[in-house]
């Protein structure tokens, strides 16, 4: 059906049978390295992830409906965590269905889903979301309330301490997230790959990518 890679910082590639679909692939920002995105479809989560110079084949940027190939998205306003209550909503959550998968990618954004944020999402396989926190993005507390909210069988966790990156500020590890969610967890290698629904964990389940 799909799978998933892990690139770095909110960077993630999910390729399925027609297509692939390249999210927030600016690294440069924080001293990396940019994911091509020659001919794919791009897809950030804020506009200062896109990278300027891309050749994509399509660039998906704030709240709409999308569909391209065999993947449909849902761009969803969000405030980020770090604008006050009455700031524009710099900030886009997108749903993601592949064929019988739904699935969510969480930009940073403040540590609570409004009511409308979760009908517009409704029911979710798989989440994506950030956890090194402090101060920069979701930390291990808000980015557990925000699962609890969703409620998916798998989370993919990213935006957390990296050796060959450098935040802006330091960022916790991935282990803070997984002590506080309390769920077991998958180590997937380099992809993470759903061939059928049915392949999907009974109960909630950390898959961790490993960066490549």
């Amino acid at each position: 059906m799909f799978e998933i890679e892990y690139k770095g910082a909110n960077a993630v590639i999910i390729t399925t049978k027609k297509l692939r679909v390249v999210f927030d692939p600016n690294l440069e920002i924080v001293g990396g390295k940019n994911v091509s995105v020659n001919n794919d479809v791009e897809v950030v989560t804020e506009d200062r992830f896109s990278v300027v110079d891309s050749t994509s084949r399509l660039l998906f940027s704030g709240p709409g409906e999308y569909e391209v190939g065999d993947i449909s998205l849902l761009g969803i306003p969000a405030r980020r965590h770090i604008d006050a209550a009455d700031d524009v909503k710099k900030s886009t959550i997108y749903k993601i269905t592949i064929g019988e998968a739904k699935g969510v990618v969480v930009g940073n954004i403040e540590n609570k889903l409004t009511d409308d944020q979760l009908e517009d999402i409704g029911v979710v396989d798989f989440a994506i979301l950030p956890v090194g926190g402090n101060g920069y993005t979701l930390d291990a507390m808000g980015a557990t309330s925000i699962i609890r909210q969703l409620d998916p069988k798998v989370v993919i966790p990213v935006h957390y301490s990296d050796a060959t990156l450098h935040y802006e500020v330091p960022q916790d590890g991935v282990d803070e997230f997984v002590k506080n969610l309390g769920a077991p967890v998958v180590e997937a290698g380099s992809k993470w790959k759903l061939k059928k629904i049915t392949d999907l964990p009974d109960n909630l389940t950390v898959v961790q990518i490993s960066k490549s």
